[in-house]
């Protein structure tokens, strides 16, 4: 049998064994806590309700003790003196008081720094905001298609046309889109200009009834869809052949009802559009309107100026309102017995038969005659013609 050799430990080993008894020992005989292992005391929070204030905590010395470690003790706020007190202790004890704080005001637009794509000029260059004045209203003048339209040079549309196109000079100077001129600058237009106002045309057509004057509407054909070389008057002694850009931008200048007739002026100048319907327009424009009239007895057709009042056609001449505004005067005459002549200086819709309305008239035809000095003559319905070179409205 052989002998077991006594097991050797190394020193790790025996310290590892050491600390694990120590742990067992402590284990079968627990120890009470210290004092100093005991925990602390929660930290009393805010004063509620009544009672006294409770005093501030005082170290070892004797002198108050801050929570917050080595920093001093502050007192509370109701623990303060007054601010008189203060200052009679400072002037007692020779101190001076203490110095309110500036407040801080931020940097004026001279030291804040410039961003870098930001320009600002110097000081030297800038206008203070006191002495900058606008500009007096005579002084910004009246844009110059305007301008153009008012001298009867040509429409607004073909004035902006004619300056993108460099053919209009302001004072010698050639134009830009959008210029103001004063009524003391020299506006001139080039002669390629000039030559495209004389291929426009101007046409006048005798509209039949059931034909609208301007855009189709309720299934009804504008008047334009009649201006082909079919229905072109045969007596026209102008000799300007038709073509097909002459329909271009051609537009009624003046309106006529769908139920009405006579003479439609259809043009491509805006001059001409303007001095018939522009807003400051005088042109006359006559009419011949058959009329009934209601009476108790019933409609009355035949003989109508003997059963009219005079004082209505009186309101007829001057004192009625359309659409809370009164008329300009009207030449009212009766043209035979069951017809009256009109004589308009304003185109409001549906004027004449509205007018005709208020005073108990019935119209159950319209024709147009005359616009300015053109008449509508021997032109057929249905039928039109070119403008002559020497008429005016």
């Amino acid at each position: 049998m052989t002998e077991r050799k006594p097991l050797t430990l190394s020193a790790d080993q025996k310290k590892l064994r050491e600390q694990r008894a120590q742990a067992l020992d402590r284990l079968a005989n627990p120890t009470p806590p210290s004092a100093a292992d005991a925990p602390r005391a929660p930290r009393p929070g805010p004063r509620s309700g009544p009672g006294p204030r409770p005093g501030p905590r005082t170290g070892a010395d004797g002198n108050p003790r801050s929570d917050r470690g080595d920093k001093p003790y502050r007192p509370e706020r109701g623990d303060r003196p007054a601010r008189p007190e203060r200052m009679e202790r400072d002037r007692a004890e020779g101190a001076a008081p203490a110095a309110r704080p500036t407040p801080r005001s931020s940097p004026s637009a001279a030291q804040r720094p410039t961003p870098s794509n930001v320009y600002r000029a110097p000081a030297s260059d800038q206008v203070p905001r006191a002495s900058r004045a606008p500009a007096p209203a005579s002084a910004e003048g009246t844009r110059l298609n305007k301008r153009m339209a008012e001298l009867g040079i040509c429409s607004r549309r073909e004035g902006d046309a004619w300056i993108e196109k460099g053919w209009v000079t302001v004072n010698g100077e050639v134009a830009t889109m959008g210029m103001l001129v004063q009524p003391t600058d020299r506006v001139e237009v080039s002669e390629e200009a000039k030559g495209q106002q004389k291929h426009l045309v101007t046409i006048l057509l005798n509209k039949p009834m059931g034909f609208v004057s301007g855009q189709a509407e309720d299934g009804h054909q504008p008047a334009i869809t009649l201006i082909n070389p079919r229905t072109h008057w045969a007596e026209d002694g102008t000799r300007i052949r038709f073509a097909n850009h002459q329909l271009q931008g051609l537009a009624p200048a003046g309106r006529l009802d769908i139920d009405s007739v006579g003479l439609l002026v259809l043009t491509q100048d805006g001059r001409v559009a303007r001095q018939l319907i522009g807003e400051d327009s005088e042109m006359e424009k006559e009419y011949l309107v058959r009329v009934t009239c209601s009476t108790p007895d019933g409609d009355v057709a035949t003989n109508v100026q003997a059963v009219f009042p005079a004082d209505r056609l009186a309101l007829l001449r001057h004192g009625l309102s359309l659409d809370g505004e009164p008329l300009k005067p009207a030449q009212v005459e009766w043209q035979n017995p069951e017809q009256l002549r009109f004589v308009l200086t304003q185109g409001k819709k549906r004027q004449i038969r509205r007018m005709c309305e208020q005073v108990g008239l019935k119209v159950v035809g319209l024709k147009r005659i005359r616009m300015g000095k053109v008449t509508l003559g021997h032109l057929p319905v249905g039928q039109w013609r070119y403008l002559a070179p020497h008429e005016r409205f």
